[in-house]
């Protein structure tokens, strides 16, 4: 009788268990294997892996939606990577692909946001990143028309969700969201301009450190028509085309110097009020909430501008032109947890330059944040048909 040896034993157990191993592994539709699936409240939390596959934002599906037109979406992330309207430090054209990177964390425990009581990763909206818009480094003007054009392909198309209901926009069709990562603050006037042809004038929310509506011959010299439009001077221009509603829009966050006190009177003619930063000291983040809501409305539809220097240096070191003083991010989130009932149509966040992070990517973490946060509000507040009626436009 043979008698199998030790060594023989103990590497046909190992075998086995290999074999057992690889058929549990392989068992199952392959879909069970994706590691870009993100948490619901029905399938435990943490994602299958942070680390695999493409960086999207938060791990969100991703699809090339300037490719096809037959793609839906009821919320659409994408990147505008554009900074030759910078006036201190280039590097925010990296932006898109550093917020990207930053929010990656974002499904690692669960993605169901505590102080809005809403999961935006299950719940009823399609929401997806479309992708950059291809934007060229050479020649501004284009770059801005093509951000433009990419913008209102994406808006104009119907959703995924209540694309046969009334709502505010087009003739009364109901639209996406789409949330725009920057890039300079230099996009919000394409984006705008979009915006415009889709609802008409807009309300605006523009937390920032600095105005940005200085006339051109004020901010830069204005050597050429080209250089007139940047990131200080793009809210004169939307002024001038009509773009803002003239009652309804306000400035959070601004620490900014001046030129003289001529520049409060642009800015007035473009239509703002004006939260300073330090107004936080006094009044609090329900203070600051309740100046903006008193300013916008709960009705009016919304668009949203966030410079990421709205946030302290200290928070935020990562942006074109930093300014002490600012908020905390703690603070700055509360706020905007604060202004839920907005009617949001689209948003923003420039000047994130990731050259200038630290390496704990705390600019672009602290920038995927308040994206995760600006998300969560537009799932919570449901389609647009359910809260916008297009007789109020």
């Amino acid at each position: 009788m043979h008698i199998p040896s030790l060594l023989s034993l103990g590497l046909a157990t190992a075998a086995a268990a290999h074999s057992n191993h690889a058929q549990k592994v392989l068992e199952g539709p392959l879909e069970s294997l994706w590691y870009n699936r993100v948490p619901g409240d029905d399938r435990g939390a943490g994602a299958e892996s942070v680390f695999s596959g493409i960086t999207t934002f938060g791990s969100l599906p991703y699809r090339p939606c300037l490719a096809s037109d037959k793609i839906k979406y009821d919320i659409a992330f994408m990147g505008a990577p554009f900074d030759t309207g910078t006036s201190y430090r280039p590097g925010a054209r990296f932006g898109p692909n550093g917020i990207r990177q930053g929010s990656r964390r974002l499904p690692l425990i669960g993605t169901y946001n505590v102080p809005l009581k809403t999961n935006p990763y299950n719940n009823w909206a399609t929401v997806l990143d479309c992708g950059d818009i291809p934007v060229t480094p050479y020649d501004s003007a284009h770059a801005l028309q093509q951000i433009e054009e990419g913008h209102y392909q994406l808006l104009s198309r119907e959703p995924a969700t209540h694309a046969d209901k009334e709502g505010p926009a087009l003739g009364g069709r109901t639209l996406p969201r789409i949330i725009t990562m920057g890039g300079d603050h230099t996009i919000t006037l394409p984006l705008l301009r979009s915006i415009k042809r889709a609802y008409g004038p807009i309300s605006v929310i523009h937390f920032d450190s600095h105005l940005d509506t200085w006339r051109p011959k004020v901010f830069g010299g204005s050597p050429s028509e080209t250089a007139k439009i940047n990131h200080g001077t793009y809210f004169w221009y939307a002024a001038e085309e009509g773009l803002l509603r003239n009652d309804s829009n306000i400035h959070a966050g601004i620490r900014t110097r001046l030129s003289g006190p001529s520049d409060l009177d642009d800015d007035g003619y473009c239509g703002f009020e004006i939260v300073e930063a330090r107004d936080i000291d006094k009044i609090g983040t329900d203070g600051i909430v309740k100046r903006i809501l008193d300013r916008v409305g709960t009705t009016n539809p919304v668009y949203l501008s966030i410079d990421i220097d709205t946030l302290d240096p200290a928070f935020a070191p990562a942006t074109g032109t930093p300014e002490t003083g600012g908020w905390s991010t703690r603070e700055f989130r509360a706020i905007l947890q604060g202004l839920q009932d907005l009617n949001l149509v689209a948003a923003d966040i420039v000047e994130v330059a990731p050259a200038y992070d630290t390496n704990a990517e705390q600019t672009t973490m602290a920038a995927a944040d308040v994206l995760f946060e600006i998300m969560t509000m537009m799932v919570k507040k449901g389609p647009l048909s359910q809260f916008i009626p297009a007789a109020e436009l």
